[in-house]
């Protein structure tokens, strides 16, 4: 069993410019549904009408847009289940990262679709997924001297609109006398949506942290959510506390850029030739720790990224290598809690995915574990140091659910990353002359996430980037922030 941190979520199609106005224009719209909402006020447990007003049963519902007078249920339960969202960032920088004070508006849209062909088709265990995102704005790292590995936002890779992921994924029901034994997926993918997941560090809005964990950014390894390959992975889970997985996608260069829109389907147009082979591998076990059951998963993965490159000597090397480990654990779990007989998980809006997230079955009546208690989570990248510019990265945090009595659903949250710049891209510059090096980078980041709804929240948060760019040759770099999503 993966470790599954319920953090109410952590995985976008107008002309960029003029369009933005419209994905405005419909926030603006549904933030006022939701005032009027609040206006109206909730009533209490002894004063609530037998039927609930319209108004108050959208407000407690899971969507935005509501369920569409009963269509989305009954999409649903024939296996026809719609998703989307909206998240917006405002970075307020106010100080240093070699900028003036200034403010930047970033967003997305995720439109998608997944279809349950055991509901469809009477094929038990088969799904298949797509979507599309957009993308507008611009955020701080257009003004901050910060490293790509660095980018104090997470959602300015991939501008414009973009052709996401679609696959099928086919897990066996029962195999060996073992439930959900063997996971088989491939199409048009995304490794980053399946290898290194770390719900807990999604919470985060820098990009270290949410997205890049030192694999990608200057070390030019796709770990993005703008990356899309054609080929598939492999999941074998002999036990419900351990798995092994491995994938093997296309490597296309500059597949993440924002002129091609996702659309290198016959891989690298330019020069077919530079097209490689894309290898990840993982290992992990998953336990539940004590009487309270405390969820962890604990991990170590390898990656191959398959297109030529040359060392800082001046060699040529085939590809790239990086290796990485995960450890994250639940420390502390509130009381229990009663629930009922399903229990629908929440969408993914923290992490800017309108995916929704599994079914789980809870049993009939009774004590489920509480999701509200604290999280912590830490991550470890190590890659050669001749070919990659950042040889070594960490990060660490944590984050607690439920920590106000009275807001159960609200989150807090701390990290901190740190990355290590290679000795041997130093000692090249050194030969050359170059006397101003990359050495070190690091970012800390604390955040707060009200949940208004179950489909909306909003996230004040602060970010400090020590030694932006790795240089000391610009002050280190202050940004406060407000990050809001939807669940359409």
């Amino acid at each position: 069993m993966a470790l599954d941190i319920p953090l109410t979520l952590e995985r976008r199609w107008f002309p960029r410019g003029n369009g933005g106005w419209l994905i405005r224009a419909a926030s603006l719209m549904a933030a006022l549904g939701m005032s009027g909402s609040l206006l109206a006020g909730v009533p209490t447990a002894s004063e609530a009408p037998a039927e609930r007003p319209a108004s108050d049963s959208w407000w407690n519902g899971r969507y935005a847009t509501g369920n569409w007078w009963g269509v989305r249920d009954t999409l649903e339960e024939k296996g026809i289940e719609p998703f989307g969202g909206w998240k917006g960032v405002f970075y307020g920088i106010t100080g240093g990262g070699g900028s003036a004070a200034r403010g930047t508006f970033a967003e997305q849209v995720d439109l998608g679709l997944i279809l349950d062909l055991g509901k469809l088709a009477g094929i038990e265990g088969l799904t298949a997924k797509g979507s599309a995102r957009y993308r507008d704005g611009r955020g701080p790292n257009d003004y901050l001297d910060t490293s790509g590995s660095f980018s104090v936002s997470a959602i300015e890779s991939g501008l414009g609109w973009r052709l996401m992921p679609f696959y099928l994924t086919y897990v066996t029901p029962e195999l060996f006398g073992v439930e959900h034994f063997l996971t088989v997926s491939g199409g048009w993918q995304d490794p980053w949506e399946f290898f290194a997941d770390q719900p807990a560090s999604d919470f985060f809005t820098n990009a270290a942290i949410n997205t890049v964990k030192g694999i990608g950014g200057v070390n030019e390894i796709p770990f993005t959510t703008s990356y899309a390959a054609w080929g598939g992975h492999l999941k074998v889970q002999p036990t419900d506390w351990a798995y092994v997985m491995a994938g093997l996608y296309m490597a296309i260069p500059d597949a993440s850029d924002s002129s091609n829109h996702g659309l290198f389907l016959a891989g690298y147009g330019p020069d077919p030739g530079r097209n490689g082979l894309y290898f990840l591998a993982e290992g992990g076990v998953t336990p539940e720790i004590g009487p309270s059951k405390l969820p962890g998963k604990y991990a170590f993965g390898s990656i191959y990224w398959g297109v030529e490159n040359s060392s800082f000597s001046g060699g040529s090397n085939d590809g790239r290598n990086a290796f990485y480990w995960q450890a994250d654990q639940m420390l502390f779990r509130e009381a229990a809690e009663d629930v009922g007989v399903l229990g629908k998980g929440a969408s993914n809006v923290a992490s800017g995915s309108a995916e929704p997230r599994s079914r789980v079955l809870t049993g009939r009546g009774g004590k489920a574990p509480s999701p509200q208690g604290l999280y912590a989570f830490s991550f470890f990248n190590f890659s050669p140091q001749y070919n990659n510019t950042m040889p070594f990265y960490f990060q660490t945090g944590a984050v607690y659910k439920g920590l106000i009595p009275g807001r159960d659903l609200d989150q807090v949250g701390t990290a901190i990353g740190y990355g290590n710049y290679s000795y041997d891209k130093i000692a090249a510059e050194n030969e050359a002359g170059i006397d101003v090096h990359q050495t070190y980078e690091a970012v800390v980041e604390i955040d707060y996430r009200v949940q208004l709804t179950e489909f909306a929240y909003v996230q004040p948060f602060w970010q400090y980037v020590i030694r932006p760019n790795g240089t000391g040759q610009t002050s280190n770099a202050n940004v406060l922030g407000l990050q809001m999503a939807v669940n359409f």
